[in-house]
């Protein structure tokens, strides 16, 4: 249920979700692309939601404010030569090579992201450097969760993993304990991919933002929220 409220003369819509869990806590988030949630309880009243949400009114506005000056600072992706992409945390240079009968391919070679084409269309540019990233990430995510698992003593098991595109999210868990993971996360460094998996892994454990949740999370990653603040920052360059 889509509800708003009032920050000054700022307007801000935000969306109602239920939050199945004992707290009475009302739980609010602001997502990179300005979408504000609210994780309530069924027990809370809308006084009580709106009460919430005022008191947070002014740390809202401010994470509206900052994820648009993000996008509004993100420079429009023309996948041409010179321009500059992350992998693993490294800035790359893009360097397209146009050559009418070629079999497409990308590689990493010199500080460079190298592509060699039979088109210099944008969108044929861009597929293959997404499929280049999809293919990466399998293979990394692969890696990075078997190094991650030692450290969540609660699994007896490997989890499901699957590789999805998201818009607004770097992970999520299912209640079957699979995990997905955004392919764009393959060009934030190893150190963040590590918090995302770990994050998820322990939704296994406990699939709501709950403490136990917290106590876990800090347990098997001390800096997590350094981490996130880093990740976080630099979504609008990470994600398009």
């Amino acid at each position: 249920m889509e509800n708003k409220f009032y920050y000054g003369d700022k307007e801000i819509s935000y969306l109602r979700l239920p939050r199945n869990t004992k707290t009475n806590r009302v739980l609010i988030k602001v997502n990179a692309d300005c979408a504000v949630f609210v994780h309530a309880p069924l027990t809370a009243t809308q006084d009580d939601v709106k009460y919430a949400m005022l008191k947070k009114a002014r740390w809202i506005f401010n994470q509206i404010k900052y994820f648009q000056s993000q996008s509004e600072n993100k420079m429009s992706r023309q996948f041409v030569s010179g321009e500059s992409h992350y992998y693993l945390g490294r800035q790359y240079i893009l360097k397209i090579f146009h050559q009418p009968n070629a079999v497409p391919s990308v590689k990493l070679l010199k500080g460079q992201i190298q592509i060699i084409t039979y088109s210099p269309e944008k969108e044929i540019i861009s597929n293959l450097l997404k499929e280049w990233y999809r293919h990466k990430a399998i293979d990394i995510f692969e890696k990075r969760l078997e190094e991650m698992l030692p450290k969540t003593l609660w699994l007896q098991f490997k989890p499901p993993l699957r590789i999805f595109s998201m818009k607004t999210q770097w992970g999520s868990c299912s209640s079957k304990g699979q995990i997905t993971l955004n392919p764009s996360l393959v060009k934030a460094s190893r150190v963040c991919i590590d918090y995302v998996i770990l994050h998820e892994l322990c939704h296994i454990a406990e699939h709501n933002h709950s403490k136990r949740f917290y106590r876990l999370l800090n347990q098997v990653n001390p800096n997590w929220q350094l981490i996130k603040g880093k990740l976080d920052a630099m979504a609008s360059q990470l994600i398009f």
